[in-house]
């Protein structure tokens, strides 16, 4: 009878798996675009917290209601300076680290 054990993997595992290692193409595209994913989600539940609709922040900032469902859905699409002016809008704190890597901006 052959013993199958299950092999349990962290997340960090299973992405070095699958994506490959940090620092490939494949996995930082992946973590980019997860930030940005978070970036959209963290936009609608601070919304939320100000009690405002997608209609009232639009107001705030000059854009239509589809705009802002667009950027909480996606914000792959947006540019800093609309993110700087989402956020001013629901007055939050916005810090970005910007780091210098072999001649190339990555912002982290």
């Amino acid at each position: 009878m052959e013993n199958n054990k299950l092999r349990i993997y962290s997340l960090e595992e299973a992405k070095d798996k699958h994506l490959g290692k940090i620092g490939t193409e494949r996995r930082d595209k992946y973590e980019y675009e997860l930030r940005l994913d978070l970036l959209g989600e963290m936009i609608r539940q601070t919304r939320q917290e100000r009690n405002l609709t997608q209609t009232q922040l639009g107001e705030l900032i000059g854009v239509q209601k589809s705009q802002i469902s667009r950027i909480e859905r996606n914000a792959k699409n947006m540019t800093i300076e609309t993110i700087l002016r989402v956020f001013r809008a629901l007055k939050a704190k916005v810090n970005f680290n910007v780091e210098l890597i072999d001649g190339e901006f990555k912002i982290a």
